[in-house]
């Protein structure tokens, strides 16, 4: 039964992903957003609080940058490349089910100016996230 939820799972091609599922999108102002996937968030339940880091905190690609809690469980949360916060969304401060309803949209954690483009072309791309989710 657990194969079925991986696939339908919502992969989006335009993203760029994390082996610890975190999703990140390049946007048209050089910036760059972060979220979970749908597939974390699907795997976390019923999202009641997220704890992120506020405008000009220090992002280290890899390193626990907040944590979100679910009725399950407190998951880390990892920056996906190394730079500094921009904007964190507030919306999700006072509505954390935003994330389960809509991660990609909506439901975004963080802005943040990267300190370089390599670590970008390092991420995975939705063909292999998607890999990534059937190994399990």
């Amino acid at each position: 039964m657990e194969n079925i939820f991986w696939i339908m799972s919502q992969i989006l091609e335009n993203l760029k992903y994390t082996k610890d599922h975190e999703w990140v999108k390049k946007l048209e102002n050089g910036h760059y957003q972060m979220g979970i996937t749908d597939y974390a968030q699907s795997s976390l339940g019923d999202i009641v609080y997220v704890d992120m880091p506020g405008e000009g905190s220090d992002l280290k690609q890899g390193s626990s940058i907040g944590t979100i809690e679910s009725v399950k469980a407190v998951s880390d949360i990892y920056s996906p490349m190394d730079g500094s916060v921009v904007s964190k969304n507030e919306t999700i401060g006072e509505d954390p089910v935003a994330v389960n309803e809509d991660p990609y949209n909506t439901g975004w954690l963080l802005e943040f100016q990267a300190s370089g483009e390599a670590q970008w072309n390092g991420l995975l791309s939705a063909a292999q996230y998607k890999e990534l989710l059937d190994a399990h």
